[in-house]
């Protein structure tokens, strides 16, 4: 459920590039990093309080399965090359940063298509 005080329009919908907190595995701190919010903002996002969302990490970064890199930086929000790692985790959306941007039509589509792979679903 929504917290009182995040309100409806802030909730971000599927597609939004967000910052989020994450937390480095060998130390108690954490930082400031973009994800990409994969869940419905009606269906899932505010019911929930969560949203369900992918890594963005460095272009940069050795590959994993499924990495998407991404082609329009400006639209996503993101300064450097990017790509969209198929490790998906759920926020509690009182820990959302910010909206940095959104995926373009293009990406959005190759993330879509990947994800179809990625979760074995039907595209038809």
């Amino acid at each position: 459920m929504i917290s009182e005080t995040m309100v409806r329009s802030d909730v971000p919908d599927a597609f939004a590039v967000i910052r989020v907190p994450f937390p480095f595995t060998e130390r108690v701190a954490s930082k400031n990093r973009p994800a990409l919010v994969l869940s419905s903002r009606e269906q899932f996002n505010i019911p929930a309080g969560h949203s369900v969302m992918a890594m963005i990490t460095s272009a940069h970064n050795p590959p994993w399965p499924l990495d998407y890199v991404l082609q329009d930086l400006e639209s996503a929000g993101l300064p450097a090359p990017s790509r969209v790692r198929c490790k998906l985790f759920t926020l509690d959306q009182r820990l959302m940063r910010g909206v940095l941007g959104r995926l373009s039509a293009r990406d959005e589509a190759q993330v879509r298509a990947i994800l179809a792979q990625l979760l074995v679903l039907d595209t038809r």
